[in-house]
């Protein structure tokens, strides 16, 4: 495995890109999503949270590709990410054919869980502008060559939409590798978007192709199991977060696939909706790096921090942080990002680093 060597900054137009699609969130706050008669909104999706998080809290320069409905839904969903800082010029505009019988934007029902209810999340995605992307739609040659991007982001849930997003990614990945483009993958494996497309075997099929051109893998326990088809002996309890085990994994994963250049993986005890133990650990260079990990961490909303993670770790990594200091970052975000509402992260860089250090919740004045 290799250090990470990212282009000069100067040279490119964007340090971060995500492809991925792009969903409205109703969030029904502390009710049930089948109960409720309100919501709040929110923008959100796997692969764009990650180029939020590295705009937002990192300041850094972040665009995303997907496709959206031009109807009044997808007049939303820009404002929001446009409040997010992302650039949006790549994004593919689908005309409106007065129904959505053609093409729709995608939607997220997720409510937060409490005490012994986890956290419930409900699609309505089928048929979105995005799942219709297909090769040959978006200009990566100007992208990667012309535009220039430091660090390429996306990952399985897009890769689960439909029968082209797979190829959408390998086309991509391909033309970001060409012209020096570092790539990270986020496995991401979310049941309800393979149920219906083959489960875990078409997970594995799929993924399995698209990672052998990706530097950066990140994920949890299950998103290896699942989507690569791991499952080491000696690490079937997972959730109790013994890292030895987790390492145990990640061993077997570079030993199949050895031009990975980082491996990250998050680790998750959810002893209720509202108390997580939380941690991680990156391997790079042939060695392994363990984030603090927090016990008993408070939840507010846990969606969203496995993406923060992700843009945390990016950070650390293109900022040349050492590979302790990059993981703890990806660790801090991702801890901050379920302190409050909504997919994507409301922390600042400042608050990151007083969490690295240890600062505790006493009221700022």
């Amino acid at each position: 495995m290799n250090t990470l060597t990212l282009k000069p900054e100067a040279e490119c137009k964007y340090d971060i890109l995500s492809l991925g699609e792009i969903m409205l969130r109703f969030d029904p706050g502390f009710e049930r999503i089948h109960t409720t008669r309100q919501f709040r909104v929110w923008e959100g999706g796997g692969e764009y949270n990650v180029a939020r998080g590295l705009r937002r809290c990192f300041k850094k320069r972040a665009a995303i590709v997907t496709a959206l409905v031009e109807n009044p839904v997808g007049m939303l969903l820009e404002d929001l990410i446009l409040q997010g800082g992302v650039n949006m010029e790549y994004v593919k505009w689908v005309p409106f054919d007065g129904t959505g019988r053609a093409s729709r934007n995608g939607l997220n029902f997720t409510e937060k869980g409490f005490g012994v209810r986890a956290a419930l999340g409900c699609s309505d995605r089928g048929h979105t502008a995005a799942s219709q992307l297909k090769p040959g739609d978006i200009d990566w040659e100007k992208i990667f060559k012309k535009d220039g991007v430091r660090w390429f982001h996306t990952g399985g849930i897009f890769a689960a939409l439909s029968e082209t997003t797979p190829h959408v990614i390998i086309e991509a990945i391909k033309k970001a590798k060409e012209y020096g483009t570092i790539i990270s993958y986020d496995l991401n494996f979310r049941s309800s978007l393979w149920k219906g497309i083959g489960g875990k075997e078409r997970a594995i099929e799929i993924n399995s192709e698209i990672v052998r051109h990706v530097d950066v893998i990140i994920g949890n326990e299950e998103d290896f199991t699942a989507c690569l088809g791991f499952n080491v002996q000696g690490t079937e309890n997972l959730t109790k977060l013994d890292p030895s085990d987790f390492k145990k994994m990640i061993a077997e994963v570079v030993k199949t696939y050895p031009h990975f250049k980082a491996v990250a993986t998050t680790l998750r005890n959810a002893k209720t909706a509202g108390y997580n133990d939380w941690g991680a650990i990156l391997y790079i260079d042939n060695k392994f790096y363990d984030a603090v990990l927090r016990t008993n961490l408070e939840i507010y909303d846990r969606v969203g921090g496995g993406d923060s993670f992700a843009s945390g770790l990016i950070y650390g990594l293109m900022e040349g942080k050492s590979p302790e200091l990059s993981v703890n970052y990806g660790a801090a975000h991702g801890a901050l990002a379920m302190t409050t509402p909504g997919d994507t992260t409301m922390a600042s860089l400042d608050e990151v680093e007083k969490v690295m250090k240890g600062s505790g919740a006493r009221v700022e004045r």
